[in-house]
């Protein structure tokens, strides 16, 4: 079993500087477009964060999987083929294993992390969280 986790973290190592390496760059910038335009669009909606929705609000996780899904999935796709292009190219052999970790770490994971965030941080501040800290009540014990 290690040895196909080592040959699992080699062969994803090797993505990095073999051909089509481009698109370990490309992919997740476009996963994060997508995740920036969704966490903007929650931001003004005064939607929660979209990871902390999914894991927390089990009414609409459904809606909101699909939501991702149609900002993502076109990525998550499109890494699945390059992918399987690559293994093909280079090791003339496909692991869907492999190929699914790919699209999983270069579509899904920087949309989960970017969309979550964005929407942080452009929700419009409050006045409860613009207000000054209540000062405390001195302290009884304390002498003059």
């Amino acid at each position: 079993m290690s040895e196909i986790w080592m040959r699992i973290v080699e062969n994803l190592g090797d993505r990095i500087s073999g051909p089509m390496k481009f698109r370990v760059f490309l992919q997740p910038a476009m996963a994060a477009i997508f995740a920036i335009r969704s966490g903007l669009k929650d931001a003004r909606t005064g939607k929660p964060a979209y990871f902390w929705s999914l894991l927390t609000n089990p009414a609409s996780r459904g809606r909101r999987l699909k939501e991702g899904w149609k900002d993502v999935g076109k990525v998550f796709v499109l890494a699945v083929v390059l992918d399987i292009v690559y293994q093909v190219i280079v090791q003339h052999f496909v692991y869907p294993g492999e190929v699914l970790i790919v699209a999983l770490l270069l579509a899904i994971v920087p949309y989960l992390v970017l969309r979550g965030l964005v929407t942080r941080v452009a929700r419009p501040s409050t006045p409860a969280d613009s207000a000054p800290a209540a000062s405390s009540p001195p302290d009884s014990t304390q002498r003059e």
